[in-house]
């Protein structure tokens, strides 16, 4: 909503209590001062920072390479948020990489989200796709014939052929990587990179 009417970037990331307060402890020390290090220049450096420290659970769902604007955030917020008065504009969505995350419910509902993404034009619009860890999901991977979060996404896209980065930190299931809303960034997922081609800041005049 911040985005939509204001331009202003914000930030998905942590949250105080569960985040900071509890998975950051139990994050190696090395992985945490990583973390420490990016969100310090995230929020004061005025130069791109470039790659986002990846580690080996980032997964490539579908090869490719774009650049775009970074939208997103919890998958049923954007599509609630996109049947009221402060939806986000479907040009905003043009070429744009599409961040998402999921924490409780149930694997039907993710699927649904997507499909109502996919029918409200957003999927046809969107250049890339990052999809967090999921958190609490119920009915992936249990032991019944149940889809993987991959095979949810693979099958709502289709023909789309778009690159999709899959299992990044981000979210609910923290110690994560903050997500700046609005700014230009570059997706490889084959290579498993994303990187922040502008600043989240700019220098005061």
């Amino acid at each position: 909503m911040l985005y939509a009417r204001t331009g202003l970037v914000g930030f998905h990331t942590d949250l105080a209590a569960p985040g900071l307060g509890g998975h950051w402890q139990r994050a190696t020390a090395a992985r945490r001062a990583e973390l420490e290090e990016l969100y310090s220049t995230l929020l004061t450096g005025t130069e791109p920072i470039g790659a986002l420290p990846a580690t080996p659970a980032w997964e490539c769902w579908r090869a490719g390479r774009t650049e775009g604007r970074l939208i997103g955030g919890v998958i049923n917020r954007i599509v609630l948020n996109q049947a009221t008065s402060y939806a986000l504009p479907l040009e905003w969505f043009d070429g744009a990489v599409l961040f998402w995350e999921e924490a409780g419910g149930l694997a039907a509902h993710v699927w649904s989200y997507l499909q109502v993404l996919r029918h409200a034009g957003i999927l046809d619009r969107i250049s890339g796709m990052v999809v967090g860890i999921p958190d609490g999901i119920d009915g992936l991977d249990s032991p019944v014939a149940s889809p993987t979060l991959r095979e949810i996404v693979l099958d709502v896209l289709g023909d789309r052929d778009i690159p999709v980065l899959g299992n990044v930190e981000f979210g609910h299931a923290g110690p994560n990587l903050p997500m700046p809303v609005g700014i230009r960034v570059a997706l490889d997922a084959q290579q498993r990179t994303l990187s922040l081609l502008e600043p989240a800041v700019r220098r005061s005049r």
